[in-house]
């Protein structure tokens, strides 16, 4: 958010809306962006967003769920406050739910209404179910000028959920290919090392490819796991590669940050997204494929517009262990095959999801919604 935010500043004054954190200011200029930041509970107790999501920690605390109202109230309430006292042409709501719908109730408390463009990620279209919620998610995409999404899957998922399909724009988030996630200038990956990047949740399917390791250790020996992220799986994921006997192999690193991730997309042999669940845009297979990192990813709708099987990546059916394992095995066994295959994917994603073009597509967006207002 902050990267996109920081790109249209070049055309726009953008400001920000976030929840606050502990230690952090309630107002600050961050490159070039008025950044506002509303409180929604005493500073110890405000644990609802950040590390994580929100929804994941719900999950990993019921606690949480007290905290919902008031988040709602207050952010509610600082936009109103925002509204009455400057002049904005559009608003751009991050997320169905809670953001969208806490917009879409601004525009109709507040006298000023200007434009919404609503996005959605994934997790608020595809994890919050049930009537209620599938109304809420209609509701917010109906009421706002346009809405976009990050893949064509979940424009999809959206139109059949009652969403009104000439209002999406399917936009993806970016990654500077440029600059950052960049190939190595001298080859440095290891031998059989194999990357995960994500939170350590059910949904994200490590315990798929932790489960498919004593295969793949059993021909390569010297193959090393390394898990990048924490969450709420960690120790029962610890426990489960102590179990099958490949504790050795598997090095839990935690939480890297993103300034240090491309020196280990270019180090490793393979990344594995191995997702258990529906995603929204799988963007940590751009940052590994602009590495020129070989990327192996379950089969789901989403994913398939990222990695075109045997040109970009592989492709394996979500949760099948076995064939997890065999199309490790076939590609540590195969050097040519997993240059040709980094060298593609960095190529697809240069030309699709560099920030310079997602920027622009975004700020073409808020203009024509802009406009659609007026």
């Amino acid at each position: 958010m902050f990267e996109l935010c920081r790109r249209l500043s070049a055309d726009f004054d953008v400001w920000v809306l976030a929840p606050h954190a502990p230690c952090a200011e309630t107002r600050e200029t961050l490159s070039g962006l008025t950044v506002v930041r509303f409180r929604y509970f005493f500073e110890w107790g405000e644990t609802l967003a950040y590390r994580g999501g929100i929804l994941a920690n719900l999950r990993s605390n019921r606690l949480c769920y007290l905290l919902v109202p008031l988040f709602l109230v207050c952010q509610l309430t600082v936009l109103l406050r925002l509204l009455a006292r400057e002049r904005f042409d559009i608003v751009h709501a991050h997320w169905l739910i809670p953001q969208g719908l806490v917009a879409v109730a601004a525009r109709l408390l507040s006298r000023q209404a200007p434009a919404l463009l609503c996005t959605a990620h994934g997790s608020d279209l595809h994890g919050l179910r049930g009537r209620l919620f599938s109304a809420l998610k209609r509701l917010v995409m109906r009421r706002s000028d346009t809405v976009s999404m990050v893949s064509q899957a979940m424009k999809e998922h959206a139109v059949a959920l009652g969403a009104e399909p000439e209002k999406i724009s399917i936009i993806s988030m970016g990654v500077d290919t440029a600059n950052t996630f960049t190939p190595a200038e001298h080859p440095t990956q290891r031998n059989n090392e194999l990357l995960f990047v994500g939170r350590l949740t059910a949904q994200k399917g490590l315990e798929s490819l932790v489960r498919a390791l004593p295969q793949v250790v059993s021909a390569c020996p010297d193959t090393i796991l390394t898990v990048i992220g924490r969450g709420p799986q960690e120790e029962p994921l610890r426990a489960l590669s102590k179990a099958l006997g490949v504790a050795r192999n598997v090095s839990f690193l935690g939480a890297v940050a993103n300034e240090n991730l491309p020196e280990l997309y270019r180090r490793a042999s393979i990344l594995v997204f191995p997702s258990a669940t529906d995603e929204g845009f799988g963007l940590v297979c751009v940052e590994a494929l602009a590495c020129e990192c070989p990327v192996i990813a379950s089969d789901l709708p989403a994913v398939r517009e990222l990695i075109l099987n045997g040109e970009t990546g592989l492709l394996f059916k979500r949760g099948d262990g076995d064939e997890l394992a065999h199309k490790i095995l076939t590609l540590l066994a195969d050097p040519t095959l997993r240059h040709s295959l980094g060298k593609a994917g960095r190529k697809f994603v240069s030309q699709r999801f560099d920030w310079q073009i997602v920027a622009q597509r975004y700020g073409d967006l808020l203009t024509r919604s802009i406009a659609i207002k007026a």
